[in-house]
């Protein structure tokens, strides 16, 4: 059996998420009913890094197609984003995997950056891709509080109620939040998130930014260990998953042409 690595880019925007369910169109299963075409009546399956919820973007989504096609990567990539449309999902790059490289448990770390348009008119143009908030945000603020959960931390205070993981513990390497303009972005790292922590943690750092909580209740929630003592859940159309990291880099030197070799 043969295995590729995928590089994904997404709208997820009127997807019920990365994984395959019942109650919508995943982007799981828009790619696979593109696999499908190309994989001949042969069995297949696909493996992503990160499980993206209804609404979320990516740039750098890596998914893995296990599946015995002898077709060379450029031909696969062709063919599948041939078959994707009229989907907002595109395939970016296609390489063949390396020893026992796996999308999902070779990764080790995650970044996210969540947008959110700073103004007081709706967006027209990133719609749908970043949180409109009208009142001023202190960005400054907001990267002083976001320090206080840097590090590894029991973040059961900034995890969804219906979280299935394990432990609530996780390393943050970093959260930082910038300015450019009226776009203000929060770029989170870590090794891996509990379902919801990006956007738990971005809503609580706007209470901040508006002035409504000073810096040091981001901390004093974080130690409370309880969902209610933190802010609301921001909505996912500003966060993106922008890349997953491997010890490797799996799309290096054998990156995908954009052309074939004359």
């Amino acid at each position: 059996m043969r295995r590729v690595a995928l590089l994904l880019e997404y709208d997820g925007r009127g997807f019920v998420g990365w994984q395959r369910q019942v109650n919508g169109v995943s982007i799981q299963t828009v790619l696979d009913a593109a696999v499908f075409r190309i994989a001949g009546g042969m069995e297949f399956e696909t493996t992503a890094a990160g499980r993206t919820d209804a609404g979320v973007h990516a740039s750098g989504q890596v998914v893995q197609i296990d599946f015995a096609s002898d077709l060379p990567p450029l031909r696969i990539r062709e063919a599948l984003n041939f078959h994707l449309k009229p989907h907002a999902v595109v395939v970016l790059e296609v390489v063949d995997s390396v020893g026992d490289w796996h999308a999902r448990f070779s990764a080790n770390g995650r970044h996210y950056r969540y947008d959110i348009q700073n103004r007081r008119p709706r967006p027209a143009l990133r719609q749908g891709q970043v949180w409109h908030v009208e009142r001023p945000l202190d960005h400054a603020a907001m990267q002083e509080a976001a320090q206080s959960l840097v590090g590894r931390h029991d973040f059961t205070s900034f995890r969804a109620t219906s979280c299935q993981a394990k432990s609530p513990v996780r390393t943050l390497d970093r959260l930082d939040v910038t300015r450019d303009g009226e776009i203000v972005s929060v770029v989170a790292e870590a090794r891996s998130f509990l379902h919801h922590q990006v956007r738990n943690m971005v809503g609580t750092l706007k209470l901040v930014g508006e002035g409504r909580w000073p810096a040091s209740r981001v901390a004093e929630s974080l130690v409370a260990l309880d969902r209610r003592a933190a802010g609301p859940t921001a909505p996912p159309d500003g966060l993106c998953l922008t890349r997953v990291c491997y010890d490797a880099d799996v799309f290096g030197p054998d990156r995908t042409p954009d052309y074939p070799a004359t």
